[in-house]
């Protein structure tokens, strides 16, 4: 029996993603979606590319993390619970070259998520050898809660009544039915619920369940989507400082982080800029030289992840 075993694993396992929470060096959590696998032992395994290295440069510092799954797209389930995760994450300085020790989370990868296949023949793979020099992530989770779906929006709770453009966010939780906040407990480490924001002039109000001890202190909202073969993403952070309101919290936004651009065409080429430039500095802060992917090996288990109907 492990802490795991608490949550409904077939569950768990369905799910395309999940927020996965780390601490900033300020202190701030900040959620972002992550494809996670669950192994034999009750952990849970994550990959995060040498162009998004900031969430293992977290947990190096802290290891204290927090994964909530709650966007069931995809998945086939109906009304799903949400899974809440805490617990401690580890990241060797390792660059994986290659599939090995992670050989099931590419073919989770590969199987649910079609267009990746196409990143490991030429021409793509010219540009995107970013995607597989990967960091592996183990997460030993600590703590689980279930959770109901989030309830269906109250008519009269001002949902309607749209976002003040004055406030940072604005257009990008305006484009959500919900929101992710990440916060932090009385101790400190990350907590996640989802919530559906209010927008008053000072900000957010957020409602959590009575089960997330999130308290005052930097926090962050996350929007994210994908469809049900993990195509079209995006997302969005709203960064801020949560405060008390009456009986509930307000996010007081201060900015806004899109990682892979607002959804324009030409967001595209910015980001595969962006990624090189990120994996260069975190390979020459380090003294390495660019590592060779092993094309071969990540060929072969795309290709048999390919189903019958040659999708």
């Amino acid at each position: 029996m492990t802490t795991l075993d608490q949550a409904p694993l077939d569950v768990l396992d369905a799910y395309r993603t999940c927020e996965f929470a780390t601490l900033g060096r300020d202190g701030t959590p900040a959620a972002w979606p992550t494809a996670v696998r669950r192994k034999k032992d009750g952990s849970l395994l994550l990959t995060t590319s040498l162009a998004f290295a900031q969430k293992a440069l977290n947990i190096r510092r802290d290891g204290r993390v927090a994964l909530l799954f709650s966007d069931p797209t995809g998945s086939g389930l109906a009304e799903a619970p949400q899974i809440f995760v805490g617990g401690r994450a580890e990241c060797p300085e390792e660059i994986m070259t290659g599939p090995d020790g992670a050989e099931d989370y590419w073919r989770m990868l590969f199987e649910r998520q079609p267009h990746s296949r196409s990143y490991v023949s030429a021409p793509a793979r010219w540009t995107m050898d970013w995607y597989y020099l990967r960091l592996l992530i183990t997460v030993t989770p600590e703590q689980v809660i279930v959770r109901p779906p989030l309830a269906a929006p109250d008519a009269d709770a001002g949902h309607e009544h749209g976002i003040p453009s004055s406030l940072p966010g604005a257009a990008q939780l305006a484009a959500y039915p919900s929101a992710v906040l990440a916060a932090r407990d009385t101790s400190g480490a990350p907590v996640l619920a989802r919530t559906r924001p209010v927008p008053t002039d000072g900000g957010y109000i957020v409602q959590v369940p009575a089960d997330c001890a999130a308290v005052p202190g930097p926090a962050s909202l996350l929007v994210h989507r994908h469809d049900d073969r993990m195509n079209h993403m995006h997302n969005a952070l709203v960064r801020g400082r949560l405060e008390a309101a009456g009986d509930g919290l307000l996010l007081v936004p201060d900015k806004v982080v899109e990682p892979m651009g607002s959804g324009r065409a030409s967001d595209a080429l910015g980001l595969l800029r962006r990624t090189k430039r990120a994996t260069d500095r975190y390979l020459e802060r380090r003294g390495l030289s660019r590592p060779k992917v092993r094309w071969d090996e990540f060929r072969g288990l795309a290709a048999a992840a390919r189903r019958p109907d040659g999708v």
